[in-house]
């Protein structure tokens, strides 16, 4: 009876890591590693090292260490996206709460990921690959704070003004710049429990011209 467990054992063939599996090591070690140092000081045998796995069968799941920084930026817009969509829509209700709600919700995820948002940004003018998925995400933000500066202009709850092309521009490109230097600890920067609000502040007045723009879903009386 007591030998019963260990013959069951060694007629079992043991478990192998799928390919999911390993290319999840791939990069998680990519990502502890950008936590450490600069993907130029990162090598491939670093990296396959690291997941446990061989230099050739690295090459299986990925053609350079630049592609696995390209899957590691994919799945935190990825992720980042998919929180954004699990905000509640106040913006009729409570444009304030919105706006920051979706701000905190950036700042959380790639706060969450910051050595992988700075790499990108390092390596994003000389790789292209980096640069064209990072152009993608910029114009794709830009269409949708675009589309609800111009539903709130037309609900009469933000003021005519700037282009709302224009300033959804300014204000998605502003948040980039200054989550960046929040997470480089540049000089000077805002601090990081002030970021949220220094943004969602500006948001407000540049979207508003107030910071207590109206709440309630009706347009009101001009």
């Amino acid at each position: 009876m007591a030998s019963a467990p260990a013959r069951s054992v060694r007629g079992r063939r043991a478990s192998r890591p799928s390919g999911d599996d390993r290319e999840g090591a791939i990069l998680a070690t990519a990502e502890r590693l950008l936590g450490e140092r600069a993907l130029r000081a990162i090598s491939i045998d670093d990296l396959a090292r690291g997941a446990g796995i061989s230099r050739p069968t690295f090459y299986f799941y990925f053609p350079s260490k630049d592609a696995v920084l390209l899957a590691l930026l994919d799945r935190v817009v990825r992720e980042a996206d998919e929180a954004l969509a699990a905000v509640p829509d106040t913006l009729a209700a409570d444009p304030s709460r919105f706006w920051r709600e979706c701000i905190a919700t950036y700042h959380r995820t790639f706060g969450a990921h910051a050595a992988v948002t700075l790499a990108c940004a390092e390596v994003r003018l000389s790789n292209a690959e980096v640069g064209a998925l990072w152009s993608r995400v910029m114009e794709s933000w830009t269409q949708a704070v675009t589309a609800a500066v111009e539903g709130e202009r037309e609900r009469g709850t933000a003021p005519a003004g700037l282009p709302a092309r224009d300033l959804a521009i300014a204000l998605v490109s502003m948040n980039e710049r200054v989550l960046y230097s929040s997470f480089a600890h540049d000089v000077p920067t805002v601090d990081e429990r002030d970021v949220v609000d220094v943004l969602h502040t500006v948001w407000l007045n540049a979207i508003y011209q107030t910071t207590t723009p109206p709440t309630g879903s009706s347009r009101p009386d001009r």
